[in-house]
């Protein structure tokens, strides 16, 4: 759908009236759950089929849990499905259909996924890297929607307009690119500061002392594109730079990794120029 002319926010009295139930228990579900409940909704229930990861966050919302798929309450107003995506169509095809709102959170599936199980579904998708540990004011956390009709889609726009202020529609086809980029700048780049970390720990050097370079490195891209702001001796490729690295390097993997890049910047250094 993703139609451009949704009304804005839902009144304080509408909020009160709806109830959700949260099928997972992980990182976003967590923080999207405390977020909702903080903006006055009332989360009912918490399934997982891990009891250590229910329990927790059912007490930190006040409300009950269980880890049998036919013990979720059939009468709540909002269903959210934060699953692993390999597990999800198997759980969807076990809860009973009801006249809830179901709502999964991945960025990478279509709402289709919920098509012949229930008439009202859609999509509330946060792009952001969310940790059970650290807290994150969700009020800025970027929230993409979609719905399988208006009047879903405009339910669930109202909704993401309480937890954010950075709502978006996207098509299912369109989100899963942006998930596609969102791994590449998000997850492989924290890949790679791990592996740095590793580079240092084992010369006994504080990784922490990457810090300032990291922050500057993401903070230019507020004012110049990624290919703009590429340095190092990959841009130039610098022969004795790169040849003396690899050599540094005693991980085969993490040498295939250091030319392949390298080599991928120098290439595309090469036709930004042209």
């Amino acid at each position: 759908m993703c139609a451009n002319n949704h009304r804005s926010g839902m009144r304080l009295s509408c909020i009160e009236k709806e109830n959700a139930v949260f099928i997972g228990a992980g990182n976003v579900a967590t923080h999207l759950s405390l977020a909702m409940k903080n903006a006055g909704f009332s989360i009912r229930q918490i399934f997982s089929r891990s009891k250590s990861s229910a329990k927790p966050l059912a007490e930190k919302l006040n409300c009950r849990y269980t880890t049998d798929v036919k013990e979720i309450l059939p009468d709540a107003n909002i269903y959210i499905f934060s699953l692993k995506d390999d597990i999800l169509q198997d759980i969807i095809a076990d809860i009973p259909p009801n006249d809830g709102l179901w709502v999964h959170t991945a960025g990478s599936l279509s709402m289709d996924i919920f098509y012949g199980y229930t008439e009202h579904y859609g999509v509330i998708y946060p792009m952001q890297t969310l940790s059970k540990q650290r807290r994150t004011d969700f009020f800025k956390v970027p929230l993409f929607i979609e719905g399988n009709t208006k009047n879903n889609e405009d339910k669930i726009y109202d909704i993401a307009q309480t937890l954010s202020g950075n709502v978006t529609c996207m098509t299912s086809d369109k989100r899963k690119y942006l998930h596609l980029a969102a791994v590449f700048a998000c997850n492989f780049s924290n890949r790679m500061y791990s592996l740095a970390a590793k580079i240092l720990e084992e010369q006994d050097i504080d990784w922490r002392l990457l810090q300032p370079l990291i922050d500057e490195t993401a903070h230019k891209l507020y004012s110049m594109s990624p290919d703009n702001a590429q340095t190092g001796p990959s841009v130039r490729y610098d022969r004795n730079v790169i040849e003396r690295h690899l050599s540094m390097l005693k991980d085969d993997d993490m040498r295939k990794l250091y030319l392949m890049i390298s080599e991928n910047i120098h290439a595309q250094n090469a036709i930004n120029k042209k």
